[in-house]
């Protein structure tokens, strides 16, 4: 690839594959066809169950909402616009923009929340599908509009490059999409597992023993309610602000926890303690010394309880969030059952840990692809 001079003000972008040298051009998508969207179809037409798979909004690209007979589908076919293969479906509210790649199968897709470009030859699909996930829709940038008109689609710009430069751009770009498309689901299939694994290597209830166990342990496993066994410490001596050159780890609830780092005197006995998210149900195990944001996070941990296995023990038996409230009461109620044998919770604690490494591991390869397609797409493109 060729890295374009920013000192040359022209409609080219900053990275460009070889060969390719002429401006983009300057078009509105209107120029380049018409928005089309399906005929509505009414709930009465809809089932549980069908030969079609019905789609609105908010499912497109996912689990339908219903389904509806052949005869419906094949009779709306034959008498309205419907998207051919490779068409890009756009989403018109809601999560505005979001699109699919329609692959043929037989499906439909519900009036006008779901709209697509009928588009000349002059676009490639796979080029067009990247420009819609960057674009900024004409009259939506700070505006209250809360949904993508015909005539928002249509007044869109968008620069051109040649037919050529476009199909490059795309498989260069599909390509990347399937490497994503493939670590998510690899990321997918561990986490599907790890759900498993914590329902085997915990006993079911009215078991004693779990279904799946390391070799060598044959001990019954003891029930009890949290409340029993956790140990609450103290938070207020650990609660700080961000500071501009801390070194230690402020913790906040929710998908985030590390928010910052802050000086002074913080929570020292951090290995055998769990940070449990009040309002989030969300759990955090640390790996130094750190301190709290807010009264929310509660410091945990429980006597003859080996670290990684209570961080286990509490993933497994975690209540499901209930809103903005407070989950520690209900988690204090909630039965467990646990080994008092040492050993085999080291064993245990050592396996959901290396497996949440390898989660994380992937990930952070995940979220590395990711941000190496916004690159990509900020230089790529006009």
């Amino acid at each position: 690839m060729a890295k374009i001079d920013d000192s040359v003000k022209k409609k080219v972008p900053e990275l460009r594959f070889p060969g390719f040298t002429d401006d983009w051009e300057e078009r509105k998508l209107g120029d380049l066809g018409s928005v089309a969207m399906n005929k509505r179809i009414f709930k009465e037409q809809t089932s549980d169950v069908g030969d079609i798979p019905f789609y609105k909004i908010g499912t497109f690209g996912g689990t339908p909402d219903a389904f509806i007979s052949r005869d419906i589908f094949e009779e709306y076919k034959s008498k309205y616009q419907y998207p051919e293969v490779g068409d890009i479906l756009i989403s018109a509210s809601g999560s505005i923009g979001r699109t699919v790649v329609y692959q043929g199968y037989d499906e439909y897709f519900q009036d006008s929340n779901i709209v697509w470009l009928k588009h000349d030859q002059q676009l490639d699909n796979s080029f067009l599908k990247q420009f819609y996930s960057i674009v900024k829709w004409q009259g939506l940038e700070g505006s209250t509009i809360k949904r993508l008109y015909n005539k928002n689609i249509l007044e869109t710009k968008i620069t051109l490059p040649s037919p050529e430069e476009q199909a490059q751009l795309g498989s260069f770009f599909k390509q990347l999409d399937d490497t994503i498309a493939l670590h998510q689901r690899k990321l997918d299939l561990l986490k599907e597992q790890k759900k498993g694994y914590l329902q085997k290597m915990f006993p079911k209830n009215g078991e004693k023993v779990p279904e799946l166990r390391f070799a060598g342990f044959a001990d019954a496993w003891e029930q009890r309610k949290f409340k029993d066994i956790l140990k609450t410490h103290s938070f207020r001596s650990y609660l700080a602000g961000v500071s501009e050159n801390g070194e230690y780890e402020v913790i906040q609830q929710g998908d985030k926890p590390i928010i910052g780092y802050s000086d002074g005197e913080p929570f020292t006995d951090y290995k055998d303690v769990t940070l449990f998210g009040d309002h989030t149900v969300s759990l955090y195990k640390p790996k130094s010394p750190f301190f709290v944001a807010t009264d929310g996070v509660k410091i945990l941990s429980a006597d003859n309880f080996e670290g990684d296995y209570l961080y286990t023990t509490l993933e497994r038996y975690k209540p499901e969030p209930q809103g903005y409230k407070r989950h520690f009461t209900i988690l204090k109620n909630q039965d467990v059952w646990f080994t008092e044998n040492m050993e085999e919770q080291q064993k245990i604690g050592s396996f959901f840990k290396q497996l949440d490494d390898t989660i994380a591991l992937r990930q952070r390869k995940l979220d590395l692809l990711k941000e190496q397609k916004k690159g990509f797409l900020q230089k790529m493109f006009v």
